[in-house]
């Protein structure tokens, strides 16, 4: 839970700081589902997939320099998982990309990004574990590194309100837990556009 809300305030910060050299800033609130591969075995072991649940989460961007910028977000499954039907688990999804944005009309734009990042899964024990220092989780993690490549659709009915129809490809590095390294997220975001061409 601290590295969710870390990464939540950088992207904050980031917001708070960026006007002085922007040209616009977008900030939105994403839900949607995660899709995988179905479950496989290896060595004898099942391997299960990491689809399904409702994921929710925040990104923003800042466009800098014409039609280009940078973006930052942070997705996780809204409700806890089963890992192979005993366990429960939770993934979260954060990453930075390079994004290229425009807005074609006064209500349609599109974009595209691609960047780094990482998975961090999350077990739930049931029990708490605590370090020296007095602090404690129920959860043990283990992280991914992950490439993401997508891009949406951003329709503006009000202003500069905008809903945005959106996909995400994660390529997850040695995701050893689940059926596949490939995963698709997929949803919509509602967001605002600070500034930019209207």
């Amino acid at each position: 839970m601290r590295r969710l809300v870390a990464v939540v305030a950088i992207c904050w910060i980031c917001v708070l700081v960026a006007p002085a050299c922007a040209q616009q800033i977008d900030v939105a609130f994403a839900g949607g589902s995660l899709s995988s591969p179905g479950n496989s075995f290896s060595a004898g072991t099942l391997l299960p997939a990491e689809g399904g649940g409702a994921f929710v989460g925040f990104n923003g961007d800042v466009l800098f320099k014409g039609n280009l910028g940078a973006q930052i977000e942070v997705n996780w499954r809204a409700s806890q998982g089963l890992y192979g039907g005993q366990l429960p688990y939770r993934p979260l999804f954060y990453d930075f990309n390079a994004i290229y944005a425009r807005r074609f009309t006064k209500l349609v734009g599109a974009e595209a990004l691609a960047g780094i990042g990482a998975e961090s899964i999350r077990f739930y024990q049931g029990t708490y574990n605590c370090d020296f220092y007095g602090n404690c989780s129920n959860y043990v993690s283990s992280t991914h590194f992950m490439g993401d490549f997508g891009g949406g659709i951003r329709f503006y009915p009000y202003k500069s309100f905008f809903v945005r129809p959106e996909m995400r490809l994660y390529l997850v590095h040695n995701n050893v837990e689940f059926s596949s390294a490939r995963l698709v997220r997929y949803g919509v975001s509602i967001g605002y556009t600070f500034g930019g061409s209207k």
